[in-house]
């Protein structure tokens, strides 16, 4: 379990995050809950997430607040936020939200297809920056002679390397036809960020070969 990526689920009603876990439940994904904006804070000190559900509305440090102190921490700035809202504060939370680094909002009621494919792009691209983090990780140790020699011969490196960067590449292209088909608002960002990595990553590999 400790290899499946997580969720962060914050909102402070119990029967929220027990809708959003049903939701989430055909999705390979681990549902984290938080009820509320210090617990959320608390543990992203330890755990890594691939995207943050954010509940508005809450007593105490509301969703805002919880999202600026989340977006000034180094190690949490990058991680998705998907602010949840009510429908009768769409014009101006949505302003707020965006305002406050979300990547994208919705309404409650909300649709759960809507959430479950907005959800599952979000996991997928960070998934897709993990593998492509450990395919990194192995440039760096060919370019700097760190293999051991008990790894094998070292001229099998480059070539695993390039098929696992191949595969990546072909993941980064189904996500851009979703890209041209409707993406969240806040989904060009990374992944223009993530396209220019593994053109890096390509062109380092083509360099070595």
């Amino acid at each position: 379990m400790s290899d499946r990526t997580r969720v962060l689920l914050v909102d402070d009603r119990e029967e929220n995050l027990i809708a959003l876990e049903a939701i989430l439940s055909s999705l390979d994904v681990v549902p984290m809950r938080a009820r509320s904006g210090e617990e959320a804070l608390k543990a992203l000190l330890s755990t890594e997430f691939a995207l943050i559900l954010l509940d508005v509305r809450m007593p105490g440090m509301d969703g805002f607040e919880t999202a600026a102190h989340i977006k000034r921490r180094e190690r949490t700035r990058n991680i998705p936020i998907i602010f949840l809202t009510v429908v009768d504060d769409v014009a101006d939370y949505a302003f707020r939200g965006y305002a406050a680094g979300a990547v994208d909002y919705l309404t409650k009621p909300f649709d759960p297809w809507v959430l479950r494919a907005k959800v599952a792009v979000f996991v997928e691209l960070h998934r897709m920056n993990r593998r492509l983090a450990e395919q990194a990780a192995l440039l760096r140790e060919r370019l700097t002679g760190e293999l051991p020699e008990s790894a094998g011969n070292r001229s099998a490196v480059l070539p695993e390397l390039s098929r696992r960067l191949t595969a990546v590449e072909t993941e980064l292209s189904r996500l851009r036809d979703f890209a041209r088909n409707g993406s969240p608002p806040g989904f060009a960002g990374p992944l223009a960020d993530l396209t220019d990595r593994i053109a890096h990553l390509r062109a380092a590999l083509d360099a070595l070969g």
